[in-house]
């Protein structure tokens, strides 16, 4: 059970790459299941529910009655080989599984339940980590149901750790006012290497949003998406190159992030404001933007059915017609990229262990 008083949870450090908390400027709660160092982490159970009780934590966060961050649930830190399966997360107070300087983790079979309003409930962060594998998972919340992070600003850059090589596959989301798969804000470390195939959404607010914002440098490449079903979206795609507030006033306006390599193929969306809203930086475009194979029906709105700027690409079989800064391919495409080979998170084995009770 957790303990409502907040006076009872100690205060951590915060993470390097992020020079302090994110609600607050300092220190963090501490999480209530976390981890240092450690090799071959089993977190299980026969669908077992934790609950987070988080609904106090919420109040006071909207009330600005926190002197520091929330804690998540659960907290890996410089962690390898992990599963996290077979359990439900209910009402944690911010995000839920959080993986960050780890490697070789798997996170299957989880169920992450949240009001849809709660705040920063985010599903599975993987933060700076690699070799990740996410799949069967349901996950309802307020915020992303997965988000890809590796650091913020001038911290995340001089930590340099990036995420890569994470496999997201048969994800079911409902998160009426975030995304499905978000990348950022925070990915100053770099995020590359990330395949996600076989999502279902219903009432979320974009199926893969990428976000970042002059300052935090780094990049965001060679990401690969295909065979999402989308129902009730505001956005199918969204990309922003002006999103999300600085740690503090240290970062450096000349750290302009690459974003770069992006295919979507394979996408139906149905009951959508907007086909996508591509957003890059002016002098910085977002390039390599590959999409195929894409029917969104659009619902009546006074919107624009695309909004692109400051983004290069190509399309093809995409219905309704793209921008024109994401062209219709005059040789006709037949497919985006999409890697064959086996990462190798897909081989990982953990060591397994017994234990046996004794009488004192």
């Amino acid at each position: 059970m957790l303990v409502q008083d907040i006076n009872e949870w100690s205060i951590i450090d915060s993470l390097p790459s992020y020079g302090r908390g994110r609600d607050t400027t300092g220190g963090r709660y501490s999480n209530f299941i976390m981890g240092y160092n450690l090799t071959d982490v089993v977190i299980t159970g026969n669908n077992g529910t934790i609950d987070g009780q988080g609904e106090t934590w919420w109040k006071m966060f909207r009330n600005k009655e926190l002197n520091y961050t929330r804690g998540y649930l659960i907290e890996l830190v410089y962690c390898m080989q992990v599963l996290i399966s077979n359990i439900t997360l209910v009402d944690a107070p911010s995000w839920n599984i959080h993986p960050v300087y780890s490697s070789q983790v798997i996170v299957s079979g989880i169920t992450i339940l949240a009001p849809v309003n709660s705040p920063n409930t985010d599903g599975i962060n993987p933060d700076s980590s690699s070799n990740v594998r996410i799949e069967d998972c349901y996950i309802v919340s307020g915020d992303d149901c997965v988000a890809i992070k590796s650091g913020w600003d001038e911290y995340g850059i001089a930590f340099n750790m990036p995420s890569k090589h994470i496999v997201i596959r048969r994800l079911t989301c409902i998160s009426p006012s975030s995304a499905v798969i978000a990348l950022g804000s925070e990915m100053s470390g770099g995020i590359q290497d990330v395949r996600a195939e076989d999502i279902t959404a219903i009432h979320s607010e974009s199926g893969v949003r990428i976000k970042t914002a002059i300052g935090r440098g780094a990049y965001v490449k060679d990401i690969f998406v295909r065979r999402m079903d989308l129902h009730t979206m505001k956005w199918v795609f969204w990309m922003t190159g002006t999103y999300g507030q600085h740690p503090d006033d240290k970062f450096d306006p000349k750290a302009i992030p690459v974003v770069q390599n992006i295919s979507y193929s394979n996408v139906v969306a149905e009951n959508v404001t907007m086909a996508a809203k591509l957003e890059g930086i002016p002098g910085a475009p977002f390039t390599g933007i590959c999409i195929y194979n894409v029917t969104a029906e659009v619902r009546k709105s006074k919107k624009p059915i695309w909004n692109c700027t400051d983004v290069e690409g190509v399309s093809s079989h995409v219905t309704p017609t793209p921008c024109a800064l994401i062209p219709e391919s005059p040789d006709s495409i037949t497919h985006c990229p999409f890697p064959e080979d086996v990462l190798p998170v897909d081989f990982v084995g953990l060591t397994e262990c017994s234990y046996q009770r004794t009488k004192a």
